[in-house]
């Protein structure tokens, strides 16, 4: 028989040899944003809700540190991650809420029944802002310093052991 025939089969053996290798290394699972050290792109976003402040890129120039949370009505992490919130914003952390692809109604259903630890909370129907400043998804957590530069980024829920961090970064911030 000719070489040319088993060709196919060795090709095919070295891929899942490959593949095979591949899937015994290590995973990294952090995310290293593009964004950490650059300002934070400029916006203007309405109030999420009735009553509230929206957001701007000017609100986080006035030199206090603070983090900026990206979240959602509709989102099931977002609801596991709201007692850590409230447990930051009693330390004092000043924390901006940006809703993406949310409507009023539902934001402050959400406010109501999981508690509002926002100082402002804005929203991006068009997740504008949250493309800008290389969100992916829902919810992310932000440290922004008091000139208005990111310095750290959270992917995903808080949970309670992430807390220490966070407070670390923005003391690392100040």
């Amino acid at each position: 028989m000719s070489w040319r025939v088993w060709l196919p089969l060795f090709l095919f053996a070295g891929f899942l040899g490959l593949a095979a290798y591949q899937l015994t290394q290590p995973k990294d699972d952090f995310v290293e944003s593009g964004m950490i050290g650059e300002a934070l792109p400029y916006f203007d976003l309405p109030p999420a809700t009735e009553g509230a402040n929206g957001a701007a890129t000017t609100d986080f120039r006035d030199g206090t540190p603070r983090l900026l949370n990206i979240w959602a009505s509709w989102c099931l992490p977002c609801i596991a991650e709201a007692p850590q919130l409230e447990r930051l914003k009693e330390a004092g952390v000043p924390i901006v809420g940006i809703a993406i692809r949310d409507r009023p109604e539902d934001v402050a259903r959400f406010l109501a029944q999981h508690g509002n630890p926002y100082t402002r909370i804005a929203r991006d129907d068009l997740s504008e802002v949250q493309l800008a400043i290389g969100s992916s998804g829902v919810p992310e957590t932000f440290v922004i310093d008091g000139r208005g530069i990111i310095r750290y980024q959270h992917l995903g829920d808080i949970r309670e052991s992430d807390v220490p961090t966070l407070l670390a970064e923005l003391e690392k911030a100040r």
